[in-house]
């Protein structure tokens, strides 16, 4: 089978894949006459379409075929990342239905008032290779402090502190105070609540918490507001590849 042949599926397949709803819902829609693919409609569920470099139409709204996508989400305070949230609104009511449909999920997880940088997608590879500890990513937080941010406290940051449920003690990366009550640490580990529970070890306490980085992928290059997402480009994914 060559791979002209491999690229192409049915249309309903093609709609169900992309997070339009049920195969039958999807074919509703096709039969209706609402997909239309280059200005042309096509109302044949079993037409079979090429899926490379695909655009296509529905209800006046253009879509890209993407077999995986691949997101950012700029976390606004007070979201879970949790498909099934408990008491604060889930981070996919912020996205279109259709991402939704398609199994979009978190990658890891930030809590409900940290903000920031927060992955998402509907491939479970990536989910699990950009959440292993193995790959020693590096994400970049900017804390606000209760206390002031002394030269001791970026010290002990840098050193290590125990944390009760760790058999090590755990170390950030890099560690720079950037005012009087905010610093910036990178970490690699991803440990629950980490970066609070090390500034309440070090005799601080974290009062804001922010994501800024993962690798060399910068939040504030991708330009969204609190609340805003993109889907990320080849060029962008490979920016959260950890240096060799």
């Amino acid at each position: 089978m060559n791979r002209q042949t491999m690229s192409k599926l049915s249309l309903d397949r093609i709609l169900q894949s992309q997070g339009f709803g049920t195969r039958k819902y999807c074919r509703e829609l096709i039969a209706d006459g609402e997909v239309s693919i280059a200005g042309v409609v096509h109302d044949h569920f079993k037409e079979l379409i090429d899926t490379e470099g695909l655009v296509f139409r529905i209800f006046d709204e253009e879509w890209e075929y993407r077999e995986h996508v691949y997101l950012c989400l700029n976390k606004p305070a007070n979201f879970e990342c949790s498909r099934k949230p408990s008491h604060h609104p889930g981070v996919l009511t912020l996205l279109p239905e259709q991402l939704s449909w398609r199994d979009v999920q978190p990658v890891g997880r930030l809590d409900h008032d940290t903000t920031g940088m927060l992955l998402m997608s509907d491939d479970g590879p990536f989910i699990h290779a950009q959440s292993s500890p193995k790959r020693h990513i590096p994400k970049v937080y900017v804390a606000t402090t209760a206390e002031l941010v002394t030269d001791e406290l970026v010290t002990t940051l840098l050193s290590g502190v125990q944390l009760h449920d760790e058999p090590a003690p755990l170390s950030a990366q890099t560690c720079v105070r950037l005012g009087e009550y905010q610093l910036q640490i990178v970490l690699e580990q991803g440990k629950y609540h980490q970066v609070k529970r090390m500034l309440a070890a070090a005799g601080n306490h974290c009062s804001a918490l922010t994501r800024t980085a993962i690798g060399q992928l910068q939040l504030a290059d991708l330009g969204l507001a609190e609340g805003e997402w993109c889907y990320l480009s080849a060029q962008q994914l490979s920016l959260l590849i950890p240096d060799a």
